[in-house]
């Protein structure tokens, strides 16, 4: 519906032109308009402006970039294989939009799509020698106008050859690097991990100074679609490498040996062309972190730890050390352990990587035994319907100050029912002294027809885990009840 708007809105600007002209010059038909009859490019580079209003489109005529329409046609034959770049500049209302093919055979149908660009959006391709490319020009809607068709080489890096590969042996090393011009060699090898092997590559040749590992990566930012690949071979020529690493995407790691030289092989798997960083340095350690449950440990726990340690560059934790802190250690990643008396321990963890990187890191554990108990629940033996009667729970507490809170219930049928709650600080008390919390409940017509009412109490700590909970609530017999 939009193409189709702005396919009437050209309409009235092209009338209203008209109109405010006069009668108009005519417009010859570009001499590139049929595909027989393309512009043929010889030198680079190349560029060419001209009006495609009374451009045409042939019978049978591609456009697999969109509905393209007044289309030029232009075609070169490269000698040597390059990469090369195009786009189109359109001062015309609407878009233009320029589409690659090679020709594999005669017309139409001998032409194989290579990609496209739109807007003055270059697109760049890897051209063998020897092969015709076609390019398609025009406008995405109707419309025309005036339009430039600029074709160039783009260079390859300098690094794009093997035998011309960067060296450096120091370390931190980064280098900027442009992979839109980079060439594939004949013969040179592809990381056996790609996906998709890269369209075009550079080299580096490390040499360390020092033994260790070593890691890098290739960012471009900014560059969507950038997938980067790296291969890591030894050997002296392009014939005889062997492959020691390969790695699809960032980032890179090396286990590397002093004074022994890698090539290092970087490429982009999409082939899309963006400005990179290639850096490289030792490798940095990894990072220690560990857990443990539960987080509020009491006396009666057994406390499972579990490492949750990274390795940035990838290449894995071998090992783990733990120290708890009160004089016991483990290894391996998720040991379990019981600290037999309440207090402050610093648990720490150290890990070792495969190649040998270690980290190390503690925290903290604070072990709390919270216990209280309901050792009294008071009620009366004997009631009448509408009478009044205290409820008296004992709560006992022997280790730390706290604040609980006890909820008073009754039995009914299929359950019990809230009667009320108390909330009140218990202090330490040695021995069976408990504090009291004291309710009153008037006795039902309801309880008389039953005959008895069974009271239960809960008491939960506030702010705190209960480590026994299971003596934190009591039932008393039950308490007969007449009308």
């Amino acid at each position: 519906m939009k193409r189709i708007w702005l396919k009437i809105f050209a309409t009235v600007v092209s009338v209203a032109a008209l109109l405010s002209l006069g009668t108009p010059t005519a417009l010859a038909q570009p001499a590139n308009d049929d595909f027989a009859n393309a512009t043929v490019i010889t030198v680079l580079p190349f560029s060419d402006v001209l009006d495609n209003t009374q451009a045409t489109l042939e019978p049978d005529e591609p456009f697999v970039c969109g509905p393209t329409a007044q289309t030029v046609w232009y075609s070169i034959t490269p000698s040597t294989t390059q990469v090369l770049r195009a786009d189109t500049l359109g001062t015309n209302f609407f878009p233009n939009d320029l589409a690659v093919y090679r020709a594999r055979g005669p017309g139409f149908g001998g032409l194989d799509f290579v990609g496209c660009a739109f807007s003055g959006d270059p697109i760049r391709w890897a051209a063998d020698a020897g092969a015709t490319y076609y390019m398609q020009a025009g406008s995405f809607h109707l419309g025309g106008g005036t339009l430039q068709v600029n074709v160039e080489v783009v260079p390859p890096p300098p690094n794009d050859n093997f035998a011309d590969a960067t060296s450096f042996s120091a370390v931190p090393f980064s280098d900027d690097l442009d992979l839109s011009g980079a060439t594939v060699e004949l013969g040179e090898p592809s990381p056996s991990c790609s996906g998709f092997p890269p369209q075009g590559t550079a080299w580096y040749a490390f040499t360390p100074l020092a033994s260790g590992t070593y890691t890098g990566g290739l960012s471009a930012p900014g560059g969507f679609g950038f997938i980067p690949e790296f291969g890591i071979f030894a050997g002296t020529a392009l014939s005889d490498l062997t492959e020691v690493a390969c790695f699809h995407s960032d980032p890179v790691a090396l286990s590397a040996d002093a004074g022994t030289t890698y090539f290092i092989q970087v490429g982009n798997a999409t082939g899309a062309a963006h400005p990179a960083v290639f850096s490289w340095d030792l490798a940095p350690p990894p990072t220690a972190a560990f857990g443990f449950f539960p987080s509020d440990p009491s006396s009666f726990d057994t406390i499972q730890f579990f490492d949750s340690s990274v390795d940035p560059v990838r290449v894995g934790i071998e090992s783990q050390s733990w120290d708890f802190g009160d004089g016991s250690t483990a290894t391996g990643c998720c040991p379990t352990h019981r600290y037999t008396l309440d207090g402050d321990y610093e648990a720490g963890l150290t890990v070792t990587t495969f190649d040998g990187r270690t980290a190390s890191t503690s925290q903290a554990v604070q072990v709390r035994t919270h216990d209280v108990a309901i050792t009294r629940l008071l009620v009366p033996e004997a009631a009448s319907a509408g009478q009044t009667r205290s409820i008296l729970v004992g709560v006992n507490n022997r280790r730390y100050m706290e604040t609980v809170q006890v909820e008073l219930f009754k039995g009914v049928p299929g359950g019990f029912l809230s009667l009320g709650v108390l909330t009140q600080s218990v202090p330490v008390r040695v021995g069976n002294r408990t504090t009291s919390f004291g309710f009153s409940y008037t006795f039902t017509s309801d309880d008389a027809s039953v005959g008895q009412v069974t009271f239960k109490a809960v008491a939960n700590i506030w702010g705190a885990r209960d480590a026994l909970s299971a003596n934190n609530e009591a039932i008393a017999s039950p308490t007969k009840v007449s009308g």
